[in-house]
């Protein structure tokens, strides 16, 4: 078995189904994750995996790697050896992490009950719970232009969110500021610049914010999302940073007892069957 093999065998074992939200049924040999359950949560063919432990994929896209390692919920330093054994680079520090951490994951599973997601500081899609894409729909189109924030808040493209006119101003101001900040932060970062110029180019509004150079800080917001199942739901949206990291955790909740928390509830039981 090669290097990379060995790796991902070792990693696969010690992750439990449980552990990654999958049910755990029939005989296992392990306590780990199977072949099957990996490709699925990484979103990589089985057949893929095969060759890779076994040494007949020798050339691993970096954006493989990353889906791996947040399936196998591994640490920067294990990720890094991942990217090693790989034979892809390593990302360097001034570029925009996008590794959800063991930490941040385990975030996400214990918010089980409410739409959770994970951005990246350039507010790239990078996790998103079941109760998220039951709200939203499977748009986060991760890894694309699409599963970003900003281009979609920018560009026109097709929102299930809106705002009061006060909340909406301040949330595209401090979208702005934080690409303002992680521009500065990781100045190598080629998709970010490509990001930002495209969307000086596209959007007039984004380009006035821009030039205005406002910073500020997230506060929480109130927003009506419209859903095909539930109808008009109204939740407070908080954006939290995970410790240690530039990560930033978005958590819709809705007032206890109230209307929008049985249209959750009912949201949460379509969830459960969708996903199991």
């Amino acid at each position: 078995m090669s290097e990379i093999g060995s790796a991902l065998r070792a990693w696969r074992d010690r992750v439990s189904p449980i552990e990654a939200g999958l049910p755990v049924g029939g005989d296992r040999r392990s306590p780990g994750l199977r072949r099957e359950e990996l490709a699925m949560l990484a979103g990589i063919s089985v057949d893929y995996i095969v060759r890779l432990e076994q040494g007949r994929a020798l050339h691993p896209s970096a954006q493989v790697l990353t889906a791996l390692a947040r399936a196998l919920r591994l640490t920067e330093l294990e990720r890094d050896h991942l990217f090693r054994v790989g034979g892809v680079a390593v990302p360097l520090k001034t570029m925009v992490p996008n590794l959800v951490t063991p930490g941040v994951q385990h975030i996400v599973d214990r918010l089980g009950e409410v739409p959770v997601a994970v951005f990246s500081a350039a507010w790239d899609t990078l996790l998103v719970n079941d109760l998220w894409v039951t709200l939203f729909g499977d748009t986060a189109a991760r890894g694309s232009r699409a599963g970003n924030l900003l281009w979609r808040r920018f560009t026109g493209a097709p929102l299930a969110v809106t705002h009061s006119a006060e909340h909406g101003e301040q949330f595209r101001r401090d979208l702005v500021a934080d690409v303002h900040v992680a521009s500065a932060r990781y100045p190598d970062d080629v998709a970010l610049g490509l990001l930002i110029a495209d969307l000086l180019e596209q959007s007039e509004e984004f380009a006035e914010l821009w030039g205005s150079a406002t910073f500020g800080e997230h506060r929480e917001s109130r927003k009506t999302v419209e859903n095909t199942l539930a109808g008009s739901i109204t939740f407070d949206c908080d954006v939290l940073s995970a410790p240690g990291s530039d990560l930033k955790i978005v958590v819709y909740t809705v007032v206890p007892g109230s209307i929008d928390a049985d249209k959750l509830d009912l949201l949460r039981v379509s969830a459960i069957r969708t996903f199991g």
